[in-house]
């Protein structure tokens, strides 16, 4: 297990240095100066001058990769230099010096993914701090959603083969799969937040956290969790249901089950005790996709209604060119599908003993 977690770290390690490369070499070669992008409409070339002289940007393609390397390493090094891009980078996040070579400091610290063009300079973990855990809640709702319904759906669907039960579940299945996220959000946004409102009591837009009437206190809106998490629960739901559904067909139909049965054990043993562990492993292989994808930022899903999510960060940050806000959103995005494709490898042990971890 140790050996396979290690492996596994290690052609992560090796995935996420692909995508630093791609991203930085992919968002530093579009037209435009980085400096302007900084500075927005205040235009002094002296002012230029020196921010792109802080920030690197002076440096050639391939020594300001460089530095990003060193921004985002645990380890780094940094000059002693007032004036060196380095010595200024060092200020930007905590950390510990370990060692010291003439005129260069080796410290441990946090990655440091710099500052964005657009908040007055906030530096981009702290943005991505604030919005990642409220896509977290939507996310993990979402799949909470998916995998109770999907799976008793599919359970359902499997035992009542062939029947009209059956072909119901399938048509609304593909219809879920058929609907794009933006057009169901828009549509579910407009029936139930506008439409049905008098009823239920929601709005169309809305996050987790909003302020009340006064403008006093930060309060905890849970009824704008529903909507958002519905639609975006739709997609991952459908594909549950299928792939369940088809599983255990497959599952109840092995050696071992009829065995089962032979024994005199009733259905929902056979089901319980049986069949249902060893079906959930296509199961989760998908849903595991889709938490990833949902962690990355619905966009379309966050974006109408509001939610104030990583995914709607990445859209503002796009239309305004905050390229650090991308980026660094990006590399999360990355490491967080690194460490739950892991965790799913580990988790298929668990399901099937039958399965080694190498």
């Amino acid at each position: 297990m140790i050996r396979f977690i290690f492996s596994k770290l290690g052609y992560g390690f090796l995935t996420l240095f692909g995508v630093v490369t791609v991203i930085f070499f992919l968002f530093n070669v579009l037209p435009g100066d980085p400096a302007r992008m900084l500075m927005g409409q205040r235009e002094d070339s002296e002012q230029l001058k020196n921010i792109r002289k802080k920030y690197g940007f002076d440096q050639p393609l391939t020594t300001q990769y460089m530095y990003y390397l060193n921004d985002l390493s645990p380890i780094s090094f940094h000059s002693t230099d007032a004036n060196n891009y380095t010595s200024l980078a060092s200020e930007k996040y905590t950390s510990a010096k370990v060692l010291n070579i003439g005129a260069t400091d080796v410290v441990v610290k946090y990655p440091y993914l710099r500052e964005s063009f657009q908040k007055n300079g906030k530096n981009v973990l702290d943005v991505i701090k604030e919005t990642l855990p409220n896509t977290a809640v939507l996310a993990i709702v979402s799949i909470v959603i998916a995998l109770v319904f999907g799976i008793l759906l599919g359970i359902f669907s499997a035992l009542y083969k062939d029947t009209f039960f059956d072909r119901i579940i399938a048509v609304i299945s593909t219809l879920g799969m058929s609907i794009p996220s933006f057009f169901s959000a828009i549509l579910v946004a407009w029936i139930f937040g506008f439409v049905l409102h008098e009823y239920t009591n929601l709005e169309m837009t809305g996050s987790l956290y909003e302020v009340d009437d006064f403008g006093e206190r930060i309060r905890i809106q849970w009824k704008n969790l529903l909507l958002p998490a519905i639609v975006l629960g739709i997609r991952p739901l459908a594909v549950v249901v299928q792939l369940m559904r088809n599983s255990l067909l497959e599952t109840l139909n092995q050696d071992y089950i009829r065995t089962a049965k032979a024994k005199g054990l009733s259905k929902y043993q056979v089901i319980k005790n049986h069949a249902l562990k060893n079906s959930l492993n296509p199961v989760i292989t998908a849903i595991s996709g889709w938490f990833a994808s949902m962690l990355a930022g619905a966009v379309f899903v966050e974006y109408i209604f509001n939610w104030n999510g990583l995914g709607k960060e990445i859209v503002n940050a796009l239309n305004t060119l905050d390229l650090p806000v991308i980026m660094g959103s990006v590399l999360v995005v990355a490491t967080l599908f690194i460490i739950i494709n892991i965790l799913v490898d580990i988790m298929y042990s668990w399901l099937d003993p039958r399965i080694k971890l190498n």
